[in-house]
């Protein structure tokens, strides 16, 4: 395991906090696997998802999309940073398709934190680490 100092600024220990705290709201009665995701905007502002499981199991939602659903909603439409908690002492990285959500939205550089239940990151990587060569809305 990398070893990744955690967050310096007030704004980072927030972000990351946001994480955390939504994980306890995660609707995971299936897998048991709850997740957390906070993402922020390019004016700054802080919105925080969790997954929702489903009883038809691919229906569910990821902690990601709900974190950029809430954004969206609030009229946000940049990405500047995206941090997920899984909770375990392993980095919980986005799945694929929250990959290719948070790609809608945001640069190859932009940085995700994967930390644990206590806000320690495990992981840190940018978006083009995660999804490279990914498809964008500019190549449309």
């Amino acid at each position: 395991m990398e070893a990744v100092e955690a967050g310096n600024t007030e704004h980072e220990r927030r972000l990351i906090g946001a994480a955390v705290a939504v994980r306890g709201n995660a609707h995971a009665p299936y897998s048991g696997f709850a997740v957390g995701a906070a993402v922020e905007d390019g004016s700054g502002r802080i919105f925080a998802g969790c997954n929702v499981e489903n009883a038809a199991y691919p229906e569910g939602t990821c902690a990601e999309a709900g974190a950029i659903a809430a954004m969206v909603a609030a009229g946000g439409r940049v990405l500047r940073r995206v941090v997920v908690c899984g909770g375990s002492a392993q980095p919980c990285f986005p799945c694929g398709g929250c990959r290719q959500k948070i790609r809608e939205f945001a640069a190859h550089s932009l940085r995700i934190d994967m930390v644990d239940a206590q806000g320690n990151v495990l992981a840190r990587r940018t978006l083009g680490d995660l999804l490279p060569d990914g498809f964008g809305p500019e190549h449309l």
